[in-house]
């Protein structure tokens, strides 16, 4: 399905705040933002897994879609969000890594993108070490260098796409999330220290 809106100024002039869509944020003492632009129902189960990996740590962003509807109708493509909050905190922000998520295709390995292949690498290696499979993204691998993961003062960052049934899992068992998001932890703050 095509999406609705082209950029952020089209979707405001016609849906309404706090009734249509919520804007979360978290700005916290930290050099990395985890975010998910497409949150609420537009790919649900992916605020609560960026904020987890957030925790009290890393600065927090999320785009919100507040009522059923289908997929498209409040997505924006990541190389078109220019939401002006997610911009100004992701530009300031040495290292930002999104969470998406995609239709089920039979498998719950994260597909791993973004311009920033070390550390999209130490991801995938950190998730595999913990017992979740990932894989680099060749369907939707993020490399646009308008994406919104993309951004960053280092002009790369990391796009993770999780499949329904994991972000499921995900949200179904702390366990499993906190499990998840420290190795997200581990690997990003091994990059950060670099």
């Amino acid at each position: 399905m095509a999406d609705r809106f082209q950029n952020f100024k089209d979707l405001s002039d016609v849906l309404s705040p706090d009734t249509d869509y919520a804007i979360r944020s978290a700005e916290r003492d930290s050099d990395v933002v985890i975010l998910a632009p497409h949150g609420g129902t537009i790919e649900p189960e992916t605020s609560a897994i960026a904020e987890a990996i957030a925790g009290d740590t890393y600065s927090f962003y999320a785009f919100e879609a507040l009522k059923p509807g289908a997929h498209g109708d409040l997505h924006i493509t990541s190389h078109l969000f220019d939401e002006p909050t997610a911009l100004d905190l992701v530009s300031r922000s040495r290292i930002a890594v999104a969470i998406h998520g995609r239709k089920d295709d039979g498998t719950d390995s994260v597909w791993l993108g973004g311009r920033a292949a070390a550390l999209r690498d130490a991801i995938g290696a950190a998730l595999r070490v913990a017992g979740f499979e990932a894989e680099r993204n060749t369907t939707l691998p993020g490399i646009h260098e308008t994406n919104i993961c993309n951004r960053t003062r280092r002009g790369e960052g990391v796009q993770l796409e999780l499949s329904r049934s994991l972000r499921r899992k995900l949200a179904d068992d702390p366990a499993l999330l906190d499990k998840f998001s420290a190795a997200l932890r581990e690997a990003i703050e091994a990059e950060n220290a670099r």
